[in-house]
C-alpha cells in the first residue's frame, strides 16, 4: 500500500476531490455501553478512519432531539444531544479528527426544527399572527370553523402535513409533525442560520451537509395553491413550484455563502437536493453552496450503459456549475448497494422490505462482489465520493428487521405501508463476538442478526482480499495517483465502463468478463485470471504503459 501524502488543511479546494466518511452517530460506536452510539466510541474509532484513508468525516445530526426522524427534528442546533455527548467531546473528536488531517462536515436541518425547539415552543404558547408563529409557517384552517387542513398539501412520510394546535390554527410540516417548518421568508430566520454556521465553523467545523436543500422557499401567498401528492417528477422546472427549488431558495444560499467565506480557508457545503434535470447545478454555483450531490447512480440497476449515461450527465452538469461531482451509492435513507445489486433489477426496493427480505432472495454473494465493483468505479471519477458507514464492510441490508423493532416514522405515518429507513441504519459489527458485536458493551438499539459476524471489522483487517482491505488499499492508491477533474471515457465493449484519468484508467466489467487493456493492475475487486480477463461484475485499477 502506498504512503499516503499529508493533506493540507488550509486547502480551500479540498472538498473538490474529497472523500468524505459518513457517520450516522447513534449506529456508528458506542462508548458508554448504553445501547446507543455516541462521541465516545467515535473518538475510539478515529484511528480506524485515519487507517481507513477518508479526507473527511460527516457527522449525521447529532443535536438534542426527540428522535421522530433519527435526529432529523433539531430541538437545539447549538448543542449535541446528551444521549450522544457534550460540546467538549465534540471539541475533541474535531481535534482527534484534525490531528489525523482528516476534515469534519455537519449536517445542517434548515427546512425544519424539531417541535421540542424553544422557537416552535414560544409560537404554541403564543397568539396567532404573533413574532413567535411568524418563524414557522402557521394558517388558519378551511371550512366553516376552520376544521381543515389550510391546504392538501402532504408529508415525505404520508398524511396531510398540517396539524392543528388547540387554538385552532394549524402548522406545516412536510415531514413529521414534530418536524415543523420554518418559514424562510422570514428574516430572523435567516439571521439565526447564519449564526448557527458561524456556531461551529468557530468550532472548527469544516463545512456543513445541507439536508432538504430544495425545500426552504415556498409558495405562502394566499390562498394557498394546491398540492396534493409530492413527486420528484412533478416539481416544476421553471423555479416556480409551490414547494420545492423555487428560485428565492438561491438567494437564501448566497447568503449563506457570504458567511461561509468568512473564514480562511473558506467553509464547504453540500447540498441534499432533488431539483428537475438543469435545476440541480444551480445549488453548486461558486456564489452558492458549491457542491450538491449526485443521487442518479443510486437509482439505477447495475447495468453499463446506465451507469455511463448517469456518470457523463453528471460531469457535464459539474462543469456547467463550475463544480465537482459528488458520488454516492449509500447512505441512511437509502437501501444498502449490496443488497440492491443482489436483487433482481426489476424488483420494488418497498415491496422487498416489507416481505422482510423473503420474496425474492437475495443473492448476497452477487450483491457483495458488484458494490465491490461499484466502489472502486465511483472512486475512479473525477470529483468528491461519499461513503457510507458499513459499506466498506460490504454489509448489506437488514431486511427482516421485525416490525415491533422499527424507529422510523414512515413506517408509523403510512400506516405499515412502508417499513422505512432502519435497515441500513442498525450499528455497525466490529468484532465477530461479544456484546453488539463490539458496537458496545450493551445491546443495540436496533437488533443486530447473527450473520453480522461475517462482515466484522476487526477480522476484516487482518485479511488482505477482504472488502475493507479493498477499501483501504483504493484510497491510499486514490491519494497517490494523478487525479485532476478530467476524465476520458473510451468506446469498447458495450458491457464495459472504462475511465482514463492522467497515468491510470479504471475499467469495470457489468456482467460478462472483459479484456483488459495494456498496463500494470494496481487493484482489482476481484482475482484477474492468467489470461488477464476481468471476471464479470469486477473492476480493475491499471497504471497507463505510457
Amino acid at each position: 500500500m502506498p504512503d499516503q501524502p499529508v493533506r493540507d488543511l488550509t486547502d480551500p479546494d479540498w472538498w473538490r476531490s474529497a472523500v468524505v466518511y459518513q457517520v450516522y452517530p447513534r449506529s456508528f460506536a458506542d462508548g458508554n455501553g448504553d445501547g446507543i452510539g455516541d462521541l465516545a466510541g467515535l473518538l475510539d474509532r478515529v484511528p480506524y478512519l485515519a487507517a481507513l484513508g477518508v479526507d473527511a468525516v460527516w457527522l449525521s445530526p447529532f443535536y438534542p432531539s426527540a428522535l421522530a426522524d433519527g435526529g432529523y427534528d433539531v430541538d437545539d442546533y447549538r448543542d449535541v444531544d446528551p444521549r450522544i455527548g457534550t460540546l467538549d467531546q465534540f471539541d475533541r473528536v474535531v481535534a482527534a479528527l484534525h490531528a489525523e488531517r482528516i476534515r469534519v462536515v455537519v449536517d445542517i436541518v434548515p427546512n425544519h426544527s424539531g417541535s421540542g425547539h424553544v422557537w416552535f415552543q414560544a409560537a404554541l404558547a403564543a397568539a396567532p399572527g404573533s413574532v413567535e408563529r411568524a418563524r414557522y409557517v402557521f394558517r388558519d384552517g378551511l371550512g366553516a370553523d376552520g376544521e381543515l387542513p389550510p391546504a392538501d398539501w402532504q408529508s415525505h412520510f404520508g398524511g396531510p402535513a398540517w396539524t392543528r394546535v388547540p387554538d385552532g390554527q394549524w402548522y406545516l410540516h412536510l415531514f413529521a409533525p414534530e418536524q415543523p417548518d420554518f418559514d424562510w421568508s422570514n428574516p430572523e430566520v435567516r439571521e439565526e442560520f447564519h449564526d448557527v454556521l458561524r456556531f461551529w465553523s468557530d468550532r472548527g467545523v469544516d463545512g456543513f451537509r445541507v439536508d432538504v436543500a430544495h425545500g426552504l422557499a415556498k409558495d405562502l401567498s394566499e390562498p394557498l395553491a394546491s398540492y396534493p401528492a409530492i413527486s420528484r417528477d412533478a416539481v416544476r422546472s421553471d423555479g416556480t413550484d409551490v414547494l420545492f427549488d423555487r428560485d428565492e431558495v438561491h438567494e437564501i444560499f448566497r447568503g449563506w455563502r457570504r458567511v461561509l467565506n468568512e473564514y480562511d480557508p473558506p467553509r464547504a457545503a453540500v447540498a441534499e437536493a432533488w431539483a428537475p434535470e438543469g435545476r440541480l447545478a444551480l445549488y453548486a454555483r461558486p456564489d452558492e453552496l458549491g457542491q450538491t450531490f449526485e443521487f442518479d447512480l443510486v437509482q439505477e440497476p447495475w447495468d453499463a450503459d446506465r451507469f455511463r449515461v448517469r456518470i457523463l450527465d453528471a460531469l457535464d452538469f459539474a462543469r456547467r456549475a463550475g463544480a465537482s461531482t459528488t458520488w454516492v451509492l449509500s447512505n441512511h435513507d437509502l437501501v444498502r448497494h449490496a443488497s440492491r445489486y443482489g436483487l433482481p433489477d426489476d424488483v420494488d426496493l418497498g415491496a422487498w422490505l416489507m416481505s422482510d427480505g423473503a420474496e425474492p432472495a437475495e443473492d448476497r454473494e452477487a450483491g457483495l462482489r458488484r458494490a465491490r465493483a461499484a466502489a472502486l468505479l465511483l472512486l475512479a471519477l473525477p470529483g468528491s465520493a461519499y461513503l457510507y458507514q458499513g459499506e466498506e464492510l460490504g454489509l448489506p441490508e437488514v431486511a427482516d428487521l421485525p416490525f415491533s423493532a422499527l424507529e422510523d416514522p414512515v413506517h408509523v405515518r403510512t400506516g405499515g405501508r412502508r417499513k422505512g429507513r432502519d435497515g441500513s441504519r442498525v450499528p455497525l459489527p466490529w468484532t465477530a463476538d461479544g456484546p453488539s458485536f463490539g458496537f458496545g458493551a450493551g445491546g443495540a438499539h436496533l437488533p443486530q442478526p447473527g450473520w453480522f459476524a461475517r462482515y466484522a471489522a476487526e477480522d476484516q483487517a487482518g485479511d488482505p482480499h477482504s472488502t475493507l482491505s479493498l477499501y483501504r488499499g483504493a484510497l491510499a492508491l486514490r491519494a497517490s495517483l494523478p487525479v485532476d477533474f478530467t476524465a476520458e471515457f473510451p468506446a469498447g465493449p458495450s458491457h464495459v465502463v472504462e475511465v482514463v484519468r492522467p497515468g491510470w484508467r479504471s475499467v469495470t466489467a457489468f456482467r460478462e468478463p472483459a479484456a483488459l487493456p495494456e498496463g500494470e493492475v494496481l487493484l482489482s475487486s476481484a482475482p484477474i485470471g492468467p489470461d488477464r480477463r476481468l471476471p464479470a461484475d469486477a473492476t480493475a485499477w491499471l497504471r497507463d504503459p505510457a
